[in-house]
């Protein structure tokens, strides 16, 4: 993991990381071809926005509480290949995507709560963690009602 000089240096990139999954959900649902499926992926986008924004509340000083409980990890995500990004995507391919997108930020904020000795930060961290935890179960419970039912 990338060494940091200050705790504005770790917010700026995990603000970048909020703002890169925001296009990439913006992506996929430019991407869909039925409209409820671009909705989905647009609502992952403005839940992105928002991670963003408790970041930069957080770099302007203000204390935001952790979540509190854990999530489910159903796990299917863990088992699936990633499709080829490029071309056409069907909804299972976005979905394995997505999955395997918000298991990546589940670790780094996981991973970045790791490196600092500030409690507010870690709980920060945790926090976000844990909202990407519900958004890859959400993927994973959408991949289990749609895709595996027709399989």
């Amino acid at each position: 993991m990338e060494q940091w000089k200050s705790v504005d240096e770790v917010l700026d990139f995990a603000v970048g990381q909020e703002e890169e999954a925001a296009r990439f959900y913006t992506d996929l649902a430019d991407r869909m071809d039925r409209p409820w499926m671009s909705d989905v992926f647009m609502q992952f986008a403005k839940e992105e926005q928002w991670h963003k924004k408790k970041l930069e509340d957080v770099k302007a000083g203000k204390r935001l509480l952790a979540a509190e409980e854990k999530v489910l990890d159903l796990k299917i995500g863990d088992y699936l290949v990633a499709p080829e990004t490029t071309g056409e995507l069907d909804y299972q391919q976005a979905l394995v995507l997505a999955m395997k997108k918000e298991k990546k930020a589940f670790l780094l904020y996981h991973n970045l709560a790791a490196t600092t000795d500030d409690e507010n930060l870690k709980n920060v961290f945790l926090g976000l963690a844990q909202e990407e935890a519900k958004h890859k179960l959400r993927f994973e419970v959408e991949y289990d009602d749609y895709v595996m039912t027709e399989n």
